[in-house]
């Protein structure tokens, strides 16, 4: 794609950056067969390519962005489905990233959006105020008809209650000889709604000889932040960086694992993120060569040969920022089937579920037709779990099928000697 940027708008690293992406863009097309918006809505202006046009328009004319812009933009999911199936290798995430922050510099949202996108970036990434919210939520819905669209569907995904601090107990000690010393990212909306996932990660790494560290200073990863278009993500970054920083000087890492998928693309870009910072630069790249999803780790070391292996059928959803962001797509499944699971992906497994970070809380009707779409597709397996490696996708499909769906290392935690999850039957075992 030609370009036409000033050198004084190249001047600015997220303007060269962006330049670079559109050039690559050769306007084949193929990102739209993929995209699940362009896939529901049919509205070119709904794909990665359209978007790519109206932002280019944008950044290039040095413009703020137009309300139109801003509809097309705020419709997209992040899924990164474009960027696996683009030949020329656009790195669409930079740019729509870039898009969001322009955005929010220079459109001002109505009012109630406005304060409806700072509560989210204020609440979700603090555990404590988001126990809070869920409190809140609890009191509010017998009023939520009264409710504007968008607070309505927030109050409708919220869980009638959060889970309980005591299920995401302290990192046991490694069983055996020590193999590894590992960061473990607790994270911050999935130790309210999902503690135990926490829990069955430091077990499973733990006898797999893993030292699990949770390092002071260490939290949200930013991302929520960060695709709202707010700084604030930076921040959490940050903090990250640091605290994981000292513990490499304490002690050394051989991995920082991350068991929401989410978490992990942003962790991943942290050297992309602080680039051009002097002070966080090398540092950024050092814990980005570290991120691990926890089934890329487990793959890495060897899962040890399950104990009860149960032959439960499990639909495996591939969270779109695992399978297209982290690009991790077979350790999962190989991992479950070692376990002895037999697994099955479903039809049109690369389209989001909807959930994408606050997507389901921000575009609620897009949302529900792509989650129900899902929840179709993986109940036509007949499975008796459905197994995903992203809090937020656990959420979404979980609010629309009675089939319990659990993080994938709840399974294989389970099936290598620890406790099965809560959400299953008992009649899974036999």
């Amino acid at each position: 794609m030609q370009t036409s940027f000033s050198l004084t708008q190249l001047a600015d690293p997220d303007v060269a950056s962006s330049e670079q992406i559109l050039r690559a863009c050769v306007h084949c097309g193929f990102c739209t067969a993929t995209c699940p918006t362009y896939v529901l809505l049919g509205d070119e202006l709904d794909s990665p390519r359209g978007r790519i046009y109206l932002i280019k328009d944008m950044l290039e004319n040095g413009r703020p962005a137009e309300p139109e812009v801003v509809k097309h933009i705020d419709r997209c999911l992040s899924c990164l489905s474009c960027m696996t199936t683009c030949p020329s290798g656009v790195h669409y995430m930079h740019l729509v990233d870039h898009a969001r922050h322009h955005i929010e510099k220079t459109y001002r949202r109505p009012w109630l959006d406005r304060l409806y996108r700072r509560a989210l970036g204020l609440v979700l990434p603090r555990p404590r105020l988001f126990r809070l919210a869920l409190l809140g939520a609890a009191m509010a819905r017998p009023l939520a008809r009264l409710l504007p669209k968008i607070p309505r569907a927030a109050l409708a995904m919220a869980p009638k209650a959060a889970g309980r601090a005591r299920d995401a107990a302290a990192a046991p000690e490694p069983r055996g000889a020590k193999r590894r010393r590992v960061a473990l990212l607790t994270g911050c909306a999935q130790t309210v709604l999902s503690p135990q996932i926490n829990a069955a990660t430091a077990r499973i790494l733990a006898r797999h000889g893993c030292e699990v560290i949770t390092p002071q200073g260490a939290g949200c990863c930013g991302a929520l932040n960060h695709h709202l278009g707010q700084s604030e993500g930076l921040d959490f970054a940050r903090k990250n960086i640091r605290a994981w920083t000292r513990e490499i000087a304490r002690g050394g890492l051989d991995a920082i694992v991350i068991n929401a998928s989410g978490c992990g693309v942003t962790v991943k870009d942290y050297g992309f993120m602080f680039r051009d910072d002097p002070e966080l630069k090398n540092d950024a790249e050092n814990v980005s060569a570290l991120a691990r999803d926890i089934t890329e780790f487990l793959a890495e070391i060897g899962l040890q040969d399950p104990v009860a292996p149960t032959g439960a059928r499990v639909a495996y959803h591939s969270a779109c920022s695992l399978q297209h962001g982290a690009r991790v797509t077979q350790a999962p499944r190989d991992l479950l089937q070692q376990a002895g699971f037999a697994v099955f992906v479903p039809p049109e497994s690369h389209l989001c579920c909807g959930s994408a970070g606050t997507y389901n809380l921000l575009q609620p009707d897009i949302a529900v037709r792509l989650r129900d779409r899902k929840a179709a597709h993986l109940e036509s397996l007949r499975p008796q779990v459905i197994a995903a490696g992203n809090i937020g996708c656990i959420v979404q499909i979980a609010s629309a099928t009675a089939i319990p769906v659990v993080h994938t290392v709840e399974l294989l935690d389970w099936a290598t000697g620890g406790p099965r999850p809560k959400a299953l039957p008992s009649a899974v075992c036999s």
